[in-house]
């Protein structure tokens, strides 16, 4: 299969290029892998590399990140320490330099441990379409994705979370990296000892990155003392709805994922 790389120029004409068949190839962890196995683009891989996409930017208590940053750059950035072991869990130092936040957020179950952050941090993206730029919530983003994979995602924003308050768990058959059995990433913001705004996300328990709703509802207004911690574990899994594939069953899955939680809780 013969494949012309196309340089795009403009954002806006990025949406006509993908409804002709075209595919984005960001760092290319996704698009190539799916090009060795014959699928995908239709001859043509779109290079966004010419579009400014690739800055990190901080204003105050806001972060924003171009869709093609990469988890490398993001792994070196002080300014945002509480990535670095999200980004340092996904690949190897190579995949690293090319996974790019935009691929991340398309990522398939059970990859996408990004994405799975990027949901409890409450992120919002900002796509184009080919007319105008808009803006969706991370949640419902996740919910039209399908509809959204020809349109281009620009960056996505998010408020920086609170020392302390963000934290983030991920499973592994192989270590030290590889796809993920369950991920799980945790806002947990705090007034007065009490957790007040409660944000659970999962990886690897969903076709895309899912909010653990029950979970939090155990945890909110609460403490985080070990009766608070044993009900929101054995709420952690009732939203989910995981796979089998070559790293678990989505029995194990379920049996490991509130422990997980726990041990993630009490640290």
């Amino acid at each position: 299969m013969s494949v012309m790389l196309e340089a795009a120029r403009q954002i806006r004409l990025v949406p006509a290029l993908q409804a002709k068949g075209a595919m984005i190839v960001a760092g290319g962890t996704l698009a190539v892998a799916e090009l060795n196995y014959g699928q995908g683009a239709d001859g043509t891989l779109i290079i966004l590399d010419r579009l400014g996409l690739d800055r990190i930017a901080v204003v105050g208590k806001k972060a924003t990140f171009g869709a093609m940053v990469t988890m490398a750059e993001i792994a070196r950035d002080r300014r945002l320490k509480f990535l670095h072991p999200v980004c340092n869990s996904i690949g190897g130092p190579a995949v690293r330099a090319m996974a790019t936040i935009g691929g991340n957020l398309f990522a398939p179950a059970p990859y996408g441990d990004m994405a799975a952050s990027l949901l409890a941090l409450d992120a919002e993206i900002t796509i184009h379409d080919g007319k105008s730029a808009k803006k969706y919530p991370i949640e419902v983003f996740f919910r039209q994705r399908k509809k959204l994979e020809r349109c281009l995602v620009v960056s996505v924003s998010f408020t920086l979370p609170a020392s302390g308050s963000f934290r983030y768990s991920k499973a592994v058959r192989r270590k030290p990296v590889s796809a993920s059995v369950v991920t799980i990433a945790a806002l947990l913001p705090r007034r007065g000892g009490k957790v007040v705004g409660a944000r659970i996300a999962l990886g690897a328990m969903g076709s895309h990155a899912i909010r653990a709703y029950k979970a939090e509802a155990a945890l909110e207004g609460r403490s985080l003392d070990s009766a608070t911690i044993a009900a929101a574990a054995a709420q952690i899994a009732e939203d989910a709805s995981p796979a089998d594939d070559a790293y678990a069953s989505a029995w194990y899955r379920r049996q490991v994922v509130p422990i997980h939680l726990a041990r993630l809780l009490a640290a």
